[in-house]
């Protein structure tokens, strides 16, 4: 399947270049733009698999757009410059861009960078997504470890019955257990926060 590729350059003959290369090279081209503002709207108008985008634009940066894009509908980027700059890397890493082409552009580096970046950024997501789900996991292990606690301090039952009677609740309820041990530890606290009071 081809990778759909958006093109933002405001600089014509290096646009014009990239659109053809692009062609050449068997991808589909899913837009082209020439600002920020363009690349932002583009960017979810047309659900490209990777940004080819210039750093240098008229209305605001390529880096500023690109961190819009990463913020409302991330995807991966690949940023074009004519300078190699420390600060400019440094800003373009912490926008979450993927990749760099140094300008004037090569054809024969635009496949590998394209694909580069389409590979890693599935990557990461895919990272963050385990991490995601690893933190979930651990959450409600802590609020069934903390929901067991309470009933077996108040009602002197077991680690076994405490979780038994959590299950039990849960099916009679048709309710998750992790939702049964929340609730359970919410009325522990307003019970607690009422014996305060009192």
């Amino acid at each position: 399947m081809k990778s759909k590729v958006l093109v933002i350059d405001d600089h014509l003959q290096s646009k014009f270049f990239l659109l053809a290369a692009l062609k050449d090279r068997g991808f589909e081209v899913a837009g082209e733009g020439a600002s920020g503002k363009d690349a932002v709207g583009l960017a979810k108008g047309t659900a490209p698999d990777v940004v080819l985008m210039a750093v240098g634009l008229s209305d605001m940066d390529g880096i500023t757009a690109a961190r819009e894009i990463m913020e409302k509908n991330p995807l991966p980027i690949v940023l074009l410059t004519s300078h190699c700059e420390t600060e400019t890397i440094e800003r373009a890493k912490e926008a979450g861009v993927m990749a760099y082409l140094i300008k004037p552009l090569r054809e024969e580096e635009l496949l590998p960078t394209i694909e580069l970046a389409i590979f890693q950024f599935a990557e990461f997501n895919s990272l963050r997504r385990e991490n995601e789900d690893l933190k979930k996991t651990l959450e409600m292990r802590k609020t069934m470890e903390r929901a067991k606690g309470i009933l077996m301090k108040n009602q002197g039952l077991s680690e076994a019955e405490a979780f038994s009677l959590i299950r039990k609740k849960s099916m009679d309820m048709r309710k998750p257990m992790v939702e049964i041990g929340r609730a359970i530890i919410l009325a522990d606290e307003m019970i607690g926060k009422k014996g305060e009071a009192n």
